[in-house]
């Protein structure tokens, strides 16, 4: 089982893809289960505790808007924990969250420098390019280990997929 890390950081249907085929997902509503349930939450899930635009710290400059640095403190996290990712771009604002431009620029950023297996998709805009996405995605978790002690061996190997929907690199 590796852990995949996804972007759109909730897009449920990546989430259900990965967990099908036996891997974990690190997506944004494990992170906020884990705030909700902090008694030092007055109004969840709205609320920030203090502390988080300081962890945020570790993934964004202080001249970064305090709003990028507390939402990095919940996907940075996940980035580091990630042993591959799969990102879909130029999705529409229902796929997945909105959030902030900078910080979705950050967390993309962030996991394609990390040098794990990735897997970029454009979004489909018909029927056929959606199925050819939900193939590309059963082969890339397919390809991935079942256990996160066999991805550091094949770390190096030529699991990574860079591709957009038309098979361009």
């Amino acid at each position: 089982m590796v852990k995949v890390a996804i972007f759109p950081p909730n897009s449920l249907i990546l989430a259900d893809l990965i967990e099908r085929k036996g891997h974990e997902v690190l997506a944004l509503q494990k992170a906020v289960r884990k705030k909700v349930k902090d008694p030092d939450i007055d109004s969840p899930p709205m609320n920030l505790t203090e502390e988080d635009p300081i962890k945020g710290l570790k993934y964004a400059a202080i001249e970064v808007p305090s709003g990028v640095r507390g939402r990095m403190s919940l996907l940075g996290p996940l980035i580091e924990e990630a042993e591959a990712a799969i990102i879909v771009e130029d999705a529409p604002f229902g796929f997945g969250c909105i959030g902030c431009a900078r910080t979705n620029e950050l967390s993309i950023f962030n996991l394609r420098k990390r040098g794990i297996p990735t897997l970029e998709l454009k979004y489909p805009k018909n029927k056929d390019e959606t199925t050819n996405m939900v193939n590309k995605i059963n082969t890339f978790l397919d390809s991935l280990p079942n256990s996160s002690e066999n991805l550091s061996s094949s770390e190096n190997s030529d699991v990574s997929i860079n591709k957009d929907l038309n098979g361009d690199e």
